[in-house]
């Protein structure tokens, strides 16, 4: 179902049957791992010699780790997002006490788990920076491409990102962030060659994965035309493009494509747009950080369009 958001943003929810379970510290030992995809069996810590400690256990391919202040209390704010498990330090629950039972207010959630800042090291990632917060969770759902279409057909504007084979999970969570700060639709990413859904992407993305729709394709091209279907422009970002993003002054639906790093867009993915635009750069530097450069075009085309961008809450 789509719902709206709280006036930051408007999200997809989709509901699912909720489920709170309390579960002492010494009960579980999962920790996060990178790759969601991987076993659902559980399995005793490991010994890793790099670092010298024990290795998180793999986690169901439906759960994963999200940690640092930010992220965690969008999640436990988003009905969307299932949350199993929440592990904080004494010092954490002070400091967020508030904002958590504010969540718990508006749905069921499991009680805290308090915990040495040292536990917490051992559930998370290698040298995850949690603030003495995380929350076991399970993945969102992925709304499709056809759902931009039906959230954007009653506008005369609409911004969507559309990044192609980005891999980096910092940028990709930066992006998220702007693209939640100025008032984007969604946020489009290659199924294969890009970042999944992980603590590292989300608290790069300091909430923004909660509220901004991050939709996966299996194949680009035709993601564009479907995008073309539903009333975008297509503006491909690229540093030999004759016009720059503000000359072109594009207007109404836009989805603005940008391709990873160094390599840019791909072929097929640059003959599949109706604009190639550039952002005007001096000769000081070759190129922009791919988030650097998507936050600057999203404010460009918001200022452009005047999209209402939503107030920043209180």
């Amino acid at each position: 179902m789509l719902h709206r958001g709280d006036g930051r943003a408007e999200i997809w929810e989709f509901s699912r049957p909720c489920q709170h379970e309390k579960v002492r510290l010494h009960d579980c030992s999962e920790g996060d791992t990178m790759n969601h995809r991987e076993s659902r069996h559980k399995s005793a810590p490991r010994r890793d010699p790099a670092k010298g400690g024990e290795r998180p256990a793999k986690l169901p391919s439906n759960q994963l780790w999200l940690y640092g202040a930010h992220a965690v209390l969008a999640a436990l704010a988003n009905k969307a997002r299932k949350i199993r498990r929440i592990v904080l330090t004494v010092e954490a629950l002070r400091s967020h006490a508030a904002s958590i039972q504010r969540a718990r207010a508006l749905r069921p959630l499991p009680g805290e788990e308090t915990t040495e800042r040292q536990e917490l090291d051992r559930l998370l990632p290698p040298g995850a920076v949690h603030q003495g917060i995380a929350v076991l969770a399970e993945h969102l759902e992925s709304p499709g491409i056809e759902d931009i279409g039906r959230l954007a057909q009653n506008r005369d504007h609409a911004v969507v990102m559309v990044l192609d084979q980005v891999t980096d999970p910092h940028n990709v969570g930066a992006i998220l962030r702007s693209a939640a700060a100025f008032g984007a639709l969604a946020v489009v990413v290659t199924d294969r060659h890009s970042p999944e859904e992980t603590g590292t992407l989300a608290k790069s993305a300091s909430g923004a994965l909660e509220v901004m729709p991050l939709v996966r394709v299996t194949n680009m091209v035709r993601a564009l035309e479907q995008l073309k279907e539903a009333g975008f422009w297509t503006a491909g970002l690229a540093g030999e493009a004759t016009q720059t993003l503000a000359q072109a002054k594009l207007s109404g639906k836009i989805a603005l494509v940008m391709g990873a790093e160094g390599e840019g867009l791909r072929r097929l993915t640059r003959e599949h747009c109706d604009h190639l635009v550039k952002l005007p750069m001096s000769d000081l530097v070759e190129s922009l950080n791919v988030s650097n450069a998507a936050a600057i075009s999203l404010y460009e085309l918001a200022r452009d369009q005047d999209l209402a961008v939503p107030p920043a809450s209180h």
